[in-house]
């Protein structure tokens, strides 16, 4: 170590060397800066391309999951401009959930409830709930009215703990319509007012058959619904998310009390036979179920 000492004191150096020595370090830190800002620009150029690309393709995606109609376009397709703007209110229920299952993809839009919200009701002194739905072939093939079996697939509520013969369309007075555009079909579904069910979990369920029965679903012992494991038709269950604070206990029991209906996982015949009136419609077509025994009138 002290002989490479004593040779490098022993070096001559000229007068200037110590300043061209820090112009030199200071002419190459500038020049790495340079190579650093070059690279932070090319690395920045990077990203915001990849940037440009992710948001064309969220675009994409979101320009295709709201390709639907919304319900309240729905609503306005039959004429109900009181529910169009009812489902465009603080009050509505937006949801937008898909399920694939056999040939469709199956996405619940949205519901609302309140009263005298449709001008063909009748039914003025009960609060009603509004649901729609929509369907596409996973193929791509457009949906028709002359083509899509309307009376072949059944959109209906649900509640857990409650039999599924008890809660239902038939029960609750359903009201159902639908109709194509743009290759996809839609269902807009009036029945009496599911919020008293509010603090239970409550369901809409879309499926291929009829009425609910033990062939389609099964209830365990939490009360918990669902498709039978051997059920092979298309279908969907949605659960959905009702303000509890909006539930009516007594109105929901004296309802089940009213249509006091057991259940049981046992496999048995459906029980019932129906007449099925049909009323085609500029829309699409209303499916209205009878009781063969002449009971009351119901629709589906």
């Amino acid at each position: 170590m002290n002989d490479y000492r004593k040779a490098f004191d022993e070096l001559s150096f000229s007068a200037d060397f110590q300043e061209r020595t820090a112009d030199l370090l200071r002419n190459r830190a500038r020049e790495l800066e340079k190579e650093r800002t070059d690279m932070t620009i090319s690395k920045t150029k990077k990203i915001a391309v990849l940037a440009a690309a992710c948001i064309a393709l969220l675009a994409v995606s979101v320009s295709a999951a709201y390709a639907w109609l919304t319900p309240a376009q729905v609503a306005e397709e039959h004429d109900q401009p009181l529910l169009a703007e009812a489902f465009e209110g603080p009050d509505a229920i937006e949801i937008n959930e898909t399920v694939e299952s056999g040939d469709f993809s199956i996405t619940l839009l949205g519901l609302v409830s309140g009263r005298n919200l449709d001008v063909l009701n009748q039914d003025l002194e009960k609060d009603h709930t509004y649901s729609v739905l929509a369907l596409r072939r996973l193929d791509g093939e457009p949906l028709e009215n002359e083509t899509f079996d309307f009376s072949g697939y059944v959109m209906t509520p649900l509640v857990a703990g409650c039999s599924p013969a008890a809660v239902n369309n038939w029960t609750l007075g359903a009201f159902a319509q639908g109709f194509a555009k743009d290759g996809a079909y839609y269902y807009l579904l009036d029945t009496q007012s599911i919020e008293m069910f509010a603090d239970r979990t409550v369901y809409m369920a879309f499926y291929e058959g009829f009425v609910p029965n033990n062939t389609i679903f099964t209830m365990a012992d939490d009360g918990t619904i669902a498709f039978c494991d051997d059920f092979t038709g298309v279908h969907a269950l949605f659960t959905l998310p009702l303000d509890s604070a909006k539930a009516d206990p007594a109105a929901a029991e004296a309802f089940l009390t009213e249509n006091d209906m057991g259940w049981t996982n046992e496999r048995t015949e459906p029980e019932g036979e129906w007449e099925i009136e049909r009323h085609e419609t500029e829309d699409g077509e209303e499916i209205f179920l009878r009781p063969k025994d002449g009971g009351t009138d119901e629709s589906h």
